[in-house]
């Protein structure tokens, strides 16, 4: 198969990775990266070789011979390369340029807050207990979703932008995930909440769950 996505069921930018390739209606062959079994496998020379960064998702695609990682990266390549399937971000210069806006608050704003190695770091480092690294990072959530949810009062309709799913999309359901996991409490949020609920109903969103995939709670 020409797509191998390297990544780990609860990832969040693999997640979103999974999102936009189902969306796309693009078939992929997924290889687990387990980033907890055995010190981790993104530590590992092969994986490395791959991908320096040592994180996921990693994106091959065999037909162009290239190798991709950053999720938000490898997302615009899948639209830009399969233009005729729907397509995750406007045509407009503006809206594309505020969609990729709300999408970056997300992936680079609120989402590095949840990433693995900066909640690990709270405890090898500064020896905060579970329940404070929960609550630290449930703390850091809230003060993201408290602005995309102020943005979202001028521009959202059944999705983040009106009613055609975008990359914001695709960005904004994995980190309810994550709220969900620290214990935020959604009803703070009601468009966030009302978003991730209509994104949900579709297939594509249902297939990417973390709980959906091969290699979850391994």
């Amino acid at each position: 198969m020409a797509l191998k996505l390297y990544g780990y069921w609860r990832s969040s930018a693999t997640y979103r990775v999974r999102i936009a390739l189902n969306l796309k209606g693009l078939a992929y062959d997924y290889i687990p990266v387990h980033l907890v079994k055995d010190g981790g496998e993104q530590n590992k020379e092969d994986y490395i070789r791959l991908n320096p960064s040592q994180l996921v998702p990693t994106l091959v695609d065999d037909d162009e011979d290239i190798i991709l990682s950053q999720s938000m990266s490898i997302i615009e390549y899948l639209d830009e390369k399969y233009p005729d399937s729907t397509s995750l971000l406007p045509s407009h210069p503006l809206e594309r340029a505020r969609v990729r806006a709300l999408a970056m608050d997300l992936a680079c704003d609120v989402q590095p807050i949840a990433n693995l190695r900066v909640l690990n770091a709270l405890k090898s480092q500064f020896d905060a207990s579970q329940e404070q690294v929960v609550a630290w990072a449930a703390d850091w959530t809230k003060r993201g979703f408290a602005t995309i949810e102020k943005r979202l009062q001028t521009q959202a309709g059944k999705y983040c932008f009106g009613f055609d799913i975008t990359v914001a999309d695709v960005c904004l359901v994995p980190q309810i995930y994550n709220a969900k996991r620290f214990n935020v409490d959604l009803a703070e949020f009601p468009l966030i909440k009302k978003i991730g609920e209509n994104c949900e109903e579709m297939e594509a969103f249902q297939r990417a769950r973390p709980e959906n995939q091969p290699d979850a709670q391994q």
